[in-house]
């Protein structure tokens, strides 16, 4: 495998990995849990994956093509709370990921050598790759930490739970050395 294929198998990896906290919280919450925010200047979860999916469908449709900032994509929109059912979130929640995970299975090694535009500012492909994913991690921990706020102590770990540490490093190690 050369360094582009592992490279892009890697990134394929870390953006599902990302993705699959995202549906766990999610899973965890009500749906009026889906549209609390601290404030009025804060995002509620429901807001929150209405900007992710907007910006995956706008970046990732024609990837490689056309400028990332599509001009059918309302920005603004996306910061305003009217995905008012569970299943409208977690329906825009699966096509952006959708979208964004079909173009990056499509990219080919020779495609990490290109280049593409975001609002008229040229990227290396890898760059844009690499944006994008401090993009989404950002917004799928704002995810998880406002869930675990409403969830409180019915909140159920999506990594290792406290005081939990040490066990869980014994039995990693014991699961690799066999």
């Amino acid at each position: 495998m050369t360094v582009a294929q592992t490279y892009l198998h890697v990134v394929q990896k870390r953006f599902k990995s990302v993705k699959e906290l995202g549906d766990k919280a999610l899973a965890q919450l009500e749906e009026t849990q889906l549209h609390w925010s601290y404030n009025e200047e804060s995002n509620s979860i429901a807001v929150i994956v209405k900007h992710v999916s907007g910006n995956m469908i706008s970046r990732w449709t024609d990837f490689l093509t056309t400028d990332g900032e599509k001009p059918t994509r309302n920005r603004d929109d996306e910061f305003m709370d009217s995905l008012h059912t569970k299943e409208a979130i977690i329906v825009a929640w699966e096509k952006g990921w959708q979208v964004f995970l079909d173009a990056l299975a499509n990219l080919a090694e020779s495609d990490l050598q290109g280049h593409v535009t975001i609002r008229g500012e040229r990227l290396e492909v890898m760059d844009a790759i690499e944006r994008q994913m401090a993009h989404y991690a950002q917004h799928v921990g704002q995810i998880i930490y406002i869930a675990k706020q409403v969830k409180g102590s019915d909140w159920q770990t999506l990594s290792i739970p406290k005081g939990q540490s040490q066990a869980f490093t014994e039995a990693m190690l014991d699961k690799h050395q066999q």
